[in-house]
Parts: structure tokens; sequence; C-alpha cells
């Protein structure tokens, strides 16, 4: 038996996909990995995949590179024979779910982990784009057997907007995360609020530098982190808007790592002022590892909070909100661990990703019995 994991970012392949991964082969199944490079191949070797590389540019806009790609994958797909192919993100699905049914794949899965820039911007090219991915969706969607969202919002969206049959549809809450590898740990003597993401609009960036600003000027004792990358994209802060945060002193700025457990660990609270989400992987992250959380309420976001008891939901786009927040924290430093207890308790109960990977492995059709 055969898995393809259709990858668009080999990064996430190992981080978020990991411990899938390593479940479907525990269950008697060979998995291939696809990704656009040869980034960390390693590490995702040594989850026992076989990796095949298959070049794609998951912000480009060129039919003809996009058209390439899908080619690829139907030419795999011929070749290896999966069982079951998985795509994630817009081009593994769209792509993936059009070429898996091509090469007459028995069951495609696809899986729907945020609607997106064109789903939330509201720019002119954004609704471009929105109108050529309906499209593309459409097809896709018609393609695959089963299509997961990872929150409710998103699914009723896309049924909405006749993009996908209902019957096909089904929630999943998230990728999970691995509490094992993101323990509770202590609390800094510092009030430190902490965020991780790559530096976008649609991340909240511009509110969460707001908002550290403000607080700063009322405690400038108080510790605002930043982790993520400038990627110099639509919808991206640029590095040089960013570096006068850095040089006034309102935020310690880090770059990508495989290590983000130790700097959750610098953190008092954990905030996302995202405009929309699927359901934020680093939110989990923070909450296995008993963080209060500050994120909006919106959709994918508000699924990962409950409002006053482990964190606050905040509107969307309003720095002064997030900032409020955040002080509040400052003002009531006692409830950090209280509000962190109660967090932990939640991801356990919701988000352990046994629990999301065994729901993961029966829409694929992999049952729990070696095969």
């Amino acid at each position: 038996m055969k898995m393809i994991l259709i990858s668009p970012k080999n990064r996430t392949a190992y981080n978020f996909r990991g411990d899938l991964i390593r479940s479907v082969i525990a269950r008697g199944y060979e998995v291939i990995v696809t990704g656009p490079n040869r980034d960390n191949v390693e590490k995702i070797e040594a989850l026992g995949a076989r990796f095949v590389e298959i070049p794609m540019n998951k912000n480009g806009v060129n039919p003809l590179k996009d058209l390439e790609y899908q080619k690829a994958l139907c030419d795999l797909f011929k070749k290896e024979k999966p069982d079951v192919t998985l795509g994630y993100t817009s081009k593994p699905v769209i792509y993936g779910s059009i070429a898996a049914k091509k090469a007459g794949v028995g069951h495609i899965v696809a899986m729907v982990t945020g609607a997106g820039y064109a789903f939330t911007a509201q720019t002119q090219k954004a609704k471009v784009i929105k109108a050529i991915m309906s499209v593309l969706y459409k097809r896709a969607f018609r393609c695959a057997d089963v299509v997961i969202f990872q929150n409710s919002d998103d699914k009723e969206q896309f049924i909405r907007e006749n993009l996908v049959k209902a019957e096909k549809c089904r929630v999943v809450n998230g990728s999970g995360v691995n509490t094992e590898r993101f323990p509770v740990a202590p609390y800094p003597e510092q009030m430190t609020f902490f965020m991780l993401s790559r530096v976008m609009y649609s991340k909240g960036i511009r509110e969460y530098l707001k908002a550290c600003e403000i607080v700063k000027e009322k405690h400038p004792e108080v510790r605002c982190m930043l982790l993520g990358a400038c990627e110099g994209i639509q919808d991206s802060l640029s590095e040089a808007d960013l570096q006068g945060y850095i040089d006034r002193g309102i935020i310690e700025h880090f770059g990508e790592t495989d290590t983000v457990a130790d700097y959750y660990k610098q953190c008092s609270v954990y905030v996302l002022p995202s405009y929309r989400e699927g359901t934020p992987r680093t939110v989990l992250e923070a909450m296995s590892m008993g963080r209060a959380v500050i994120t909006t309420d919106a959709p994918g976001c508000r699924e990962t909070v409950k409002n006053g008891e482990t964190g606050f939901l905040v509107p969307v786009q309003n720095a002064e909100a997030v900032a409020e927040k955040m002080l509040w924290f400052v003002a009531h430093p006692e409830t950090v661990e209280q509000f962190g207890a109660r967090s932990r308790a939640y991801c356990l109960e919701k988000f352990e990703v046994g629990k999301v990977n065994a729901e993961m492995r029966a829409l694929c059709g992999i049952a729990d019995s070696k095969n």
C-alpha cells in the first residue's frame, strides 16, 4: 500500500505532517513526499518517507509553470500507482487533485489549510486571483473524493460559493500538535509577548507591531518578540519597515528556525492577530506549552481560544484591542499561569496530534491495523 503526500514546502512536510507520516508508515504503508526543492530532504527521509523533488513556485502566477507542475505530478502518480494522494495548500490541492484523477488514483484527498491571501485581501489583484482560483478549486474538488477543512467557517464559505459539494466535506481540528514535543515550560520572570509568523499583513503583523509600540510606551520593561521571515511577496511587510521597529527597540526579531519551542519558552503570552487561518499551528504549539493566547475572532483563530479563560479574542485589524489585552496581562501577571494551564488542558482535549491524525487516516482510507 502506498500514499503520496503533495507538499508545497519541505519544511511543512516534516514540521506539520511528520507525525502523520510516521503514523501512516507504522500501519504498513510506503509514504512518498513531493516537494519543490532539495531543502532539508534528510529530515523528511528520517521520518521513513521517500522524497521526490517536483519544482513548484507556490506564489507564482505563471500558468505554464503550473501546468508543468501538474504534468510532473501526473507522471509520478502513473509511475508509482499510489492507493491514496493527499495534497495541502492551494497548488498541491488544485494540481495534485487534477493530476491524481488523470492518473487514475483510487482515493484522492484534498486539504484546505486556510483560505489564504486571495480570500482575505480586498485589493483588485486579490479579487482577480480569487476569481481564477475559484474556477481551479471547483475543478479540483470535482476530482477529489474527500475535501478536508480545518475550520467550519472555511467549509461553509466554500460550499456557499459553490466551489465544493457539501457531502465531500469534512472538518478536522487543524494539523494537531505533538504535546510531548511541546511540553509545558516555566514562565519567564519578565513579562514577554511573542508572535511567530511570516511577516505578512494578513497574519496581523501591522497590528502586532503597533500594539507592541503602545505597550512599550507605557511599560518599557516589557519584552516583545517576533520570529519569522520577510518573504518579499504580495501581502508581505518590507524588511525596511520591520527594521524601524527593531532599531527603536519595540521588538526583538528572530529568523526561521526548527527549534521554535525554545522561543515559546521565553514568552508569557502568545499573540497572533491574524485576519484568517485554517487552524493556526503556532497557536496550538503555544497552547501545548501552557501559554495564554491573544488572537482574533476570525475563522480558524476563534476555535483555539476560550475567551476570558485561556486567552482573549479581539477584533480583526484592531491594534488598540490587541494592546489592551496585552496591557491587561501586564496589569494582572498572576493570571498568566492560570490562563496557561487552562490553555494546555484545552489543547490536550481538542488538538492533540494523535486524535487529529486518527481522523486524518480514516479520511484517507487508511486502516489502523497493518496491511
